[in-house]
């Protein structure tokens, strides 16, 4: 999320901008984010793999995720300033 500086992920050169300007409890920190994402696998359009490429940031993915288990809501009634709760949940 470029809102709390800088870009959202490795990637943000693929995805639009985010819309979001809400922060939830549930969001990771830029020191959390910083531990996640080397953890991430890569895309397997990135590694010439074939696939599409990325159209929401993976921190909003891996946030929307975190807020699902925090509130322990239904993936449908996932608010909607995260990505779609399909592309979440898949």
């Amino acid at each position: 999320m470029r809102a709390r500086g800088g870009q959202c992920c490795l990637l943000a050169t693929t995805h639009q901008p985010s819309s979001r300007s809400r922060r939830y409890p549930s969001d990771t920190t830029d020191a959390q984010w910083a531990l996640i994402e080397p953890l991430l696998p890569a895309p397997g359009w990135l590694a010439g793999r074939g696939g599409r490429r990325t159209k929401h940031c993976r921190r909003e993915l891996v946030d929307a995720i975190l807020y699902v288990v925090d509130n322990g809501i239904k993936w449908r009634a996932l608010p909607a300033d995260f990505p779609p709760w399909s592309t979440v949940y898949k």
